[in-house]
């Protein structure tokens, strides 16, 4: 079974939700909605779409990343040292709380742990995903993880599979080492103005054919290359 979509909303809700049945909702990585809002996304939604959703920054990324300009966060000089690479802290559980609020308003399925290439396999960044992972609550969610940077496929494959992860990846990009699940975020290829060609479409859906999958468009083309995908896969 496939499941198509795009990675935020590119067009008006009402008629997004005419076209797929999914959507990976982006606004909770740089500063989750009220919960109020996360609910009425959910009522207006029909019955059997089905959201998932990426974990706020506060989590995964350092205060440092540039993506912090949109997160609408005061921290502290005394404090930035609390913040990202999933560290035991107050701060990174308190973003998880509010992370796991959302994705109950939204009855969403999965979690998206997305990490920025300077997260690496150190010691201390393991050993900070197996205490995080270990203790947050998942109240029968899936979680993801996207790593990027320089991590070898057996340690992926060894902290997904000893912290029930799934390994998220771009087909044309990675390989998925493991997870009885794929879940694919095509972010194109050489960067986000990519548009993919019907080749590239019809090896997506052969990829797609092994297991249940996720497919979620992640350019500035998505719209567009996942309707040329929907095609596809009713043809």
């Amino acid at each position: 079974m496939i499941k198509l979509g795009c990675c935020g909303f590119p067009i008006a809700r009402k008629r997004y939700y005419r076209q797929f049945k999914a959507v990976e909702i982006q606004k909770t990585f740089y500063q989750p909605p009220k919960p109020e809002t996360a609910q009425r996304w959910r009522e207006e939604a029909p019955e059997d779409f089905e959201f998932t959703l990426k974990a706020w920054q506060l989590i995964t990324h350092p205060p440092q990343s540039s993506t912090y300009r949109r997160a609408k966060v005061e921290i502290l000089p005394s404090k930035r040292e609390n913040y990202g690479y999933f560290r035991p802290t107050d701060e990174v559980f308190d973003a998880w709380e509010k992370t796991g609020r959302i994705a109950q308003a939204l009855k969403a399925k999965l979690i998206i742990f997305q990490c920025p290439a300077s997260f690496k396999p150190t010691p201390e960044n393991i050993g900070n995903m197996e205490d995080f992972f270990t203790k947050a609550e998942r109240g029968g969610l899936l979680f993801g993880w996207e790593p990027r940077g320089k991590w070898k496929s057996q340690e992926i494959e060894g902290l997904c599979r000893s912290l029930d992860l799934l390994h998220i990846v771009d087909p044309f990009k990675s390989k998925v080492v493991y997870g009885s699940i794929h879940y694919f975020r095509l972010h194109g290829r050489g960067g986000y103005r990519y548009k993919y060609s019907p080749e590239e479409l019809l090896q997506l859906r052969e990829w797609a054919k092994e297991r249940p999958t996720w497919v979620m468009f992640n350019n500035v083309y998505m719209f567009d290359d996942a309707l040329r995908f929907s095609q596809i896969l009713k043809g």
